[in-house]
């Protein structure tokens, strides 16, 4: 059994531990360090359809009680955040119940915030069933969409732990692999290049167990350092936002489910090594990683691109600053810098892009 060990998070609010190994989602009691009232499990249709029974035979001495949102981008909205707080009040759960995010990156970003903000916050867990997820359930981070922008309503709330059992990401589709590893390939090009390199050689189709851990481990790690010394994103928890800046307004713009996350993301990597190469080297991966992406099937043909539209979703995105455009570039592989950019800066790179990429 592969396991890492002691990967502890030290908030400001708390410390928590990372698990990941095989078989954790039928030993969830030595992980919990609180006798809670009750248990609320938040899961989508497809998850909870394969791990949910699994879940619950951890807990025959107390209440249990589920809810379960629709699969997709598109449950990460004010509605369904509502109904979850509907469902929890009908439950009757106090201050002294613990909240379960089973499932993915939407799942854990929706359940968490429903957790920071029923009764002004309860304890959760994150149990991550995607590759994606081993970036969002780490950091505390936790959010809805609006309409007009990703993540634009959310909080820093860190859980009681991350529990990851690889067997459940044995189910996931192509389009769930490709989206994940769009954040693995993320985390290295900001800050292990050695990582990078083994990852532009994976076919990420045909990675073997074992392959597959250690790449989790390495992202986790990554991850975890940086929300460890930098929380509330001040300071170098913004370089996490390579991609982010074009990917997320392509999420909007497109409508939520179009492209998933990750495969938003991806665009938006050879995005900010598009602008990199304009302002700083032209020895930037920029070819490599695009044929990368291609070999792995990454959808980067077909994209509609409506740059005016674009740009007005990176001006409301969370991440700007005083109207102007944040963007996390690389001076190289592994040297992340921080760039505040205007409107036309933004167009100009915008459509020598969109050339670059027919």
């Amino acid at each position: 059994m592969f396991l890492v060990k002691d990967i502890l998070v030290q908030s400001n609010t708390n410390s928590y531990h990372i698990a990941v190994g095989e078989s954790l989602r039928f030993q969830l009691n030595q992980y919990l360090t609180k006798n809670y009232s009750s248990i609320f499990i938040v899961s989508d249709e497809n998850v909870a359809a394969l791990y949910l029974d699994d879940i619950l035979k951890n807990f025959t001495d107390k209440p249990v009680f589920h809810s379960i949102v629709p699969a997709g981008e598109q449950s990460k909205d004010i509605q369904t955040f509502y109904q979850l707080q509907t469902d929890a009040i009908n439950f009757c759960l106090d201050r002294e119940s613990l909240m379960i995010a089973l499932g993915g990156g939407v799942v854990g970003d929706l359940a968490g915030f429903t957790a920071a903000t029923y009764m002004r916050g309860i304890d959760y867990v994150q149990m991550p069933t995607t590759i994606l997820a081993h970036d969002s359930s780490v950091g505390g981070k936790v959010a809805i969409n609006h309409e007009l922008g990703k993540n634009l309503i959310g909080n820093f709330y860190p859980p009681q732990a991350v529990i990851y059992d690889v067997e459940t990401l044995k189910s996931l589709n192509e389009r769930e692999v490709r989206s994940g590893y769009a954040e693995l390939i993320k985390e290295a090009l900001i800050a292990d290049t050695d990582f990078y390199r083994t990852l532009i050689e994976t076919d990420i189709y045909k990675v073997s167990n074992s392959e597959l851990q250690d790449h989790l481990q390495r992202g986790i790690n990554i991850k975890a350092h940086i929300v460890e010394v930098d929380e509330k994103e001040s300071g170098i928890r913004k370089h996490l936002n390579l991609g982010h800046t074009l990917g997320h307004a392509l999420e909007a713009d497109l409508g939520y489910g179009r492209l998933t996350h990750g495969e938003a993301v991806a665009i938006g990597l050879l995005f900010s090594l598009h602008v990199s190469e304009q302002l700083y080297s032209d020895n930037l991966p920029f070819e490599e990683l695009t044929l990368w992406l291609r070999k792995n099937r990454y959808p980067l043909k077909n994209i509609e691109y409506h740059a005016e539209r674009l740009i007005t979703k990176m001006k409301s995105d969370k991440k700007s600053v005083k109207s102007k455009i944040q963007m996390v570039l690389l001076k190289e592989l592994a040297s992340p810098v921080i760039v505040e950019l205007e409107d036309a800066e933004i167009n100009k790179y915008l459509h020598s892009f969109i050339v670059r990429m027919v």
